[in-house]
């Protein structure tokens, strides 16, 4: 081989070598070309996608539409052809196309219907083309308008007159014939049907999601076509949307011993869902804490106390006789009180449920429904503003929350050193004696009714400093009781605040009320002018009644109520006090003029010396030896 054809030999694999690089240059030309033609496909489609929707927009404010329709339907037909494992964002973008077109048509209807129904407007020529001309897009459009109208006049929202009117102004329209003749031959059905359906409505609007439901039922039984329809539909969301709210409530009410409440509502749920284990459930829990009730109609035995001693080393010890022990029980009498309450058939009930206050100019009687054989009892406890100067009588000094939330009195307790340590009891206060009793004892209380704490103010509420105006009273009786003197900031006061409205809110949770004890709790309330009374109550009302909202009633300190018709007691019943409580030996009520009066028994080892007290408890097994042992 020569020098030139040895330099320049090429051996098979460069060959291939060669052949490979033409091949792969080839296709990469190819892929070149198809991208190409690809970009410009969908630039071209991008284009046009870019100018369908003004185009859409143009054709409609033009009269145009012909054309309108058929590049909406031509969008359409290119969302149904999409397949639906596409990965980019072609068909998505078509679809918000058709909304925008169908927004931009149902606008233009709205503002044609809005006339109609507002204005009482005839269609024009131009309104009656673009209604009839764009066919399903109006057509679907104009069937929702119908059917909301007809909504509106079930629901009594808009008159028969004006929905005959809308319907007349739509019937010669050949694009709703189908959806005009058939809706408005429903309209005087629709008619017959309002009552119940606003009945039902109205029941709603209270939150009486049962009575609904059940009127809703009865509508569904009686009518087909719309009216049917309708409440079929309202059956289905409010059985929806009540059901958690009311199983929570439900199941709350057994938490608090509402036991009559909570078969009632159970039993309700129960028709309306019949296939629902946990409601059967819960209806069985229920009825197994529920007897025959009937109605009462004689006096309801009201017993008062003050709060109890909580420490009787304290009360009773080496400097007993410093304070008058013989104006509180101890925890051990009242629990004692309650175990021959209890044994003599009473139970516990709410006042309130003795009238009814909607209306601020009259009351309405009530008579009590309590269970069959039982003796209905109220409960107060007095004035727990915590005086410091009853501390030597071993009191709490004011209540507390504990971890689980139950209320709990809090006293202290002196060590050999001379220190003070608090403890925290929740059967250190009457309020947590009666709430243990309760739960010891469920047929005590008659659909979880417990107590009233009846609160003054002039000094503090529940042991707190509320405002600023009670901390000179508060440190007169600090200096008398010979404690020292207090100071709050504001924030601290803040603080009390959302401290009392946190255990008015558990009490409240857990079946008490309250009263007024009066702010300065008046010793004789019959003595205070007119001035003085809307003074006092002024105070309460700013500092107390702004954390306990809604208290109607007041225990009047001593007794000495102010009568009914007096400008003073005129005064109360305006601001919304309605019970008013005195004093008497004996049970006793009347209803006033706007108010209902009730004698209390105010129940202490003072009150055990002068009245007869041995219907109620056996005196000498109920006072604690430790008082007997001692001269009071």
């Amino acid at each position: 081989m020569t020098g030139f054809s040895a330099g320049y030999h090429f051996s098979e694999n460069e060959k291939r070598g060669k052949k490979g690089f033409s091949a792969a240059a080839f296709a990469c030309g190819v892929v070149l070309v198809a991208l190409v033609v690809v970009m410009t496909v969908l630039a071209r489609l991008n284009a046009y996608e870019d100018r369908t929707l003004p185009d859409f927009s143009e054709a409609i404010e033009t009269g145009n539409y012909d054309e309108a329709l058929a590049i909406y339907r031509n969008v359409q037909d290119q969302v149904l052809a999409d397949s639906p494992d596409a990965s980019d964002n072609t068909h998505d973008e078509r679809i918000k196309m058709l909304n925008s077109m169908e927004a931009i048509v149902q606008t233009k209807v709205d503002l044609i219907c809005d006339r109609i129904v507002s204005n009482r407007y005839v269609p024009q020529h131009s309104d009656v083309e673009f209604l009839d001309s764009m066919q399903e897009l109006t057509s679907s459009v104009i069937a929702k308008r119908l059917n909301d109208l007809c909504e509106q006049f079930l629901l009594g929202k808009i008159e028969k007159p004006d929905v005959i009117f809308v319907f007349n102004q739509l019937s010669p329209i050949s694009n709703f014939s189908a959806i005009v003749g058939p809706m408005l031959r429903e309209v005087d059905y629709i008619e017959t049907a309002t009552g119940d359906v606003r009945t039902a409505e109205k029941a709603l609007a209270t939150g009486d999601y049962v009575s609904a439901v059940q009127r809703y039922q009865l509508v569904n039984g009686k009518y087909e076509g719309f009216v049917g329809d309708y409440s079929s539909k309202r059956i289905a969301e409010l059985k929806t949307a009540m059901y958690e709210p009311m199983m929570d409530e439900g199941e709350h009410m057994l938490e608090t011993y509402r036991f009559y409440s909570a078969e009632k509502l159970f039993s309700n749920l129960a028709a309306i869902f019949p296939d629902d284990d946990k409601i059967r459930s819960d209806l069985l829990v229920a009825t197994g804490h529920t007897t025959k009730t009937v109605e009462y109609r004689g006096h309801v035995q009201v017993l008062c106390i003050r709060s109890l001693i909580a420490n009787p080393d304290a009360a009773f010890g080496v400097e007993f006789g410093k304070g008058d022990t013989g104006l509180y029980l101890t925890g051990s009498e009242f629990n004692k009180i309650l175990e021959n309450l209890y044994a003599r058939g009473y139970v516990l009930v709410d006042p309130e449920n003795m009238m009814s206050a909607t209306d601020p100019g009259f009351i309405l009687e009530r008579n009590l429904t309590i269970p069959e054989g039982k003796k209905p009892l109220v409960i107060i406890i007095e004035n727990l503003s915590y005086d410091p100067t009853a501390y030597v009588c071993g009191t709490c000094r004011r209540l507390v929350l504990n971890d689980e939330k139950q209320v709990c009195g809090e006293y202290t307790i002196k060590g050999k050193d001379g220190s003070e340590d608090a403890v925290v009891n929740r059967t250190a206060e009457a309020i947590g004696i009666l709430d243990v009793f309760v739960s010891n004892h469920l047929d005590f209380t008659y659909d979880g009714s417990k107590g009233i704490v009846s609160i003054g103010g002039h000094d503090s509420c529940f042991g707190y400093i509320v405002d600023r105006e009670q901390l000179k009273d508060r440190n007169k009786q600090l200096n008398a009781a010979n404690l020292p003197q207090e100071e709050y900031t504001d924030a601290e006061i803040e603080n009390n605040r959302t401290a009392v409205k946190n255990i008015v809110e558990r009490l409240k949770d857990t079946g008490w009320k309250f009263a007024s004890c009066t702010y300065g709790y008046l010793p004789n309330a019959r003595k205070v002018d007119l001035a003085g009374i809307m003074d006092d109550m002024n105070k309460w009302n700013e500092q107390i009644g702004s954390l306990i909202p809604d208290t109607h009633m007041i225990s009047y300190p001593g007794g000495n109520y102010i009568y009914g018709t007096d400008e003073r007691a005129v005064l109360l019943k305006n601001n919304g006090f309605r019970i008013f409580f005195g004093a008497g030996p004996k049970p006793y009520h009347i209803y006033g003029d706007n108010y209902l009066y009730f004698d209390r028994t105010i129940i202490s080892p003072n009150s055990m010396k002068n009245y007869d007290f041995s219907e109620l408890f056996d005196k000498d097994r109920v006072l604690d030896a430790v008082r007997k042992n001692r001269k009071q």
